[in-house]
């Protein structure tokens, strides 16, 4: 049975959609109220080319807020768990966000674009609720807002050779989590080397939408070169790397330590955010889960809700959060938390799934 999505005015569509019709887009998801391409030919084939070639993706569904003004500064660092007190413009930095419980609320990217300005990327609604909260509680002096900017990801292992085609040579020497201004057809653009793939890439940062589609149309005129393909950030690819995807695989009832955050997380210096103290002591108790890799000896398995991961005893030992076939492993691959009991490599343990016993095992992250 085929499922269709109704576009509305609480739907966004990006202003790359009807290029991605164009490509032939099979499918969509929603997220952050925006359409978010996911198949245009097959997730294995996807893989493969992601691996191998090169991919522009739409990822507009990254909306971006920004936070300028006096205290702006203070304000970010009292959202994040990790230090940013020696961050410097030029950076973007992943920084889990959490409330005064611990519990994750997203897990962004954070560009210091001046002293007193900064983008909080990949933030969703909450988010923004959640800066405007903490600044107005503390009488903060500053602008919070969701800024007009739309994503193009370009991911693979020929990304730098494309890049450089379009940008010039100057892109070549920009560093992982670094970001700068580079020139098309006399339009800036902020770049980022960044990415949700293992594969190694870059997120261009667009503010004007004629300019972002000659872009977008001209990465396709000079693309076959590069072998370059629609694509979009791809599940199997990402659970191996052990990317994880905030909504699926934690949300706001995990912490950062069960989600292997743990040197994001500063407890000793004097640098003040919210859940500092809360995190002090589910440090000091210890964690009773943490996330880890599994191997399914299936090759399909829908995670539309978390699926119980059962021993010999029939005893629950965690649950699987995201889960995908793998054409590397030729099975299914997916990332859960398990209890600490069974912390150990190669445990075995069954899932029901369509009135069936599949096996499997914990495996390490990334899955190897």
């Amino acid at each position: 049975m085929k499922t269709f999505i109704t576009r509305s005015r609480r739907l966004r569509g990006t202003p790359f959609t009807s290029r991605l019709e164009k490509h032939g887009v099979k499918s969509f998801t929603v997220y952050n109220h925006m359409l978010l391409p996911t198949t245009f030919s097959s997730p294995e084939e996807e893989y493969n080319h992601l691996k191998e070639h090169v991919q522009i993706w739409d990822v507009s569904v990254q909306r971006e807020i920004e936070i300028t003004g006096e205290h702006s500064s203070e304000l970010v660092q009292l959202m994040t768990c990790r230090n940013l007190s020696n961050s410097k413009v030029g950076s973007c930095y992943y920084a889990p966000l959490v409330d005064s419980k611990g519990g994750l609320i997203n897990d962004p990217l954070i560009y210091k674009l001046e002293d007193n300005k900064w983008r909080v990327c990949i933030a969703d609604s909450d988010v923004l609720l959640f800066a405007k909260g903490i600044a107005s509680a503390k009488n903060f002096k500053v602008d919070i807002f969701e800024a007009k900017i739309d994503t193009l990801a370009i991911q693979g292992p020929k990304s730098t050779k494309i890049m450089e085609k379009v940008f010039g040579k100057e892109i070549i020497d920009l560093k992982f989590f670094k970001f700068d201004y580079f020139t098309f057809k006399d339009k800036k653009y902020l770049i980022s080397r960044s990415g949700f793939s293992k594969q190694g890439g870059f997120e261009i940062h667009t503010d004007n939408i004629a300019g972002a589609l000659e872009l977008y149309d001209y990465f396709f005129e000079i693309g076959n070169e590069f072998n370059l393909k629609p694509g979009a950030p791809n599940h199997p690819e990402r659970i191996e790397g052990g990317l994880l995807s905030y909504g699926s695989d934690m949300d706001i009832f995990d912490n950062p330590f069960e989600c292997g955050f743990d040197k994001y997380v500063d407890l000793k210096s004097d640098v003040v955010f919210f859940g500092k103290e809360s995190l002090k002591k589910i440090k000091e108790k210890g964690i009773s889960r943490k996330l880890m890799g599994v191997k399914i000896e299936t090759k399909s398995v829908n995670v539309s809700q978390s699926i119980p991961m059962l021993d010999i005893k029939n005893n629950e030992i965690g649950q699987i959060r995201s889960a995908a076939y793998s054409p590397k492993f030729d099975k299914v691959v997916g990332i859960a938390m398990v209890k600490k009991d069974f912390y150990n490599i190669s445990q075995k343990f069954e899932i029901k799934f369509n009135n069936n016993k599949i096996s499997g095992e914990i495996c390490n992250l990334p899955i190897l």
